[in-house]
């Protein structure tokens, strides 16, 4: 079973800790990611079906970016490319709170087969979706955390919107 392995132990953990909350149950049918799906702003998850611990937290990061008004009625993660890069890199930041590589968050599999690239670029500081966690409040880029006197992304100030 994929909860027996550590990474994603210590992903339930660190989203239990944040306060977004995790359902596990049987899911039926297709979802876009396997094995889970957003329910009421719950990541609901079907532990026989995952296979990408890193998911977990690509999806919490939907759930996290949406407007704390919307969230609690959230069944469908947004496709807009500002959400989807602001969880990319909020998926990111959590990875390295928890200490995971983040080969795990952008595995081989995902991303259209470009997992190891954003692994690669993100491990060398090569960002993207940081300023829209900045507008948030939930991070500071770079470019704004000198003059701020906040240290910069992949810190984040909070994890929720």
């Amino acid at each position: 079973m994929a909860f027996d392995d550590p990474d994603t132990r210590t992903i339930l953990a660190f989203l239990d800790r944040i306060g977004i909350p995790v359902v596990i149950e049987p899911i039926v049918g297709d979802t876009f990611l396997p094995a889970m799906r957003v329910h009421g702003g719950t990541l609901v998850v079907d532990p026989e079906r995952l296979t990408w611990p890193g998911d977990l937290l690509h999806e919490a990061g939907h759930i996290a970016v949406t407007d704390p008004a919307l969230r609690p009625t959230l069944d469908q993660v947004s496709d807009s490319p500002a959400e989807e890069m602001s969880a990319i890199a909020w998926s990111y930041a959590a990875a390295v709170e928890i200490g995971i590589d983040a080969a795990v968050v952008f595995h081989a599999e995902g991303y259209g087969g470009g997992g190891a690239t954003l692994a690669e670029n993100f491990t060398m500081g090569q960002y993207f979706g940081h300023p829209m966690l900045d507008y948030y409040g939930m991070t500071v880029s770079p470019l704004h955390a000198a003059r701020r006197g906040e240290t910069p992304y992949p810190h984040m100030l909070r994890w929720l919107r």
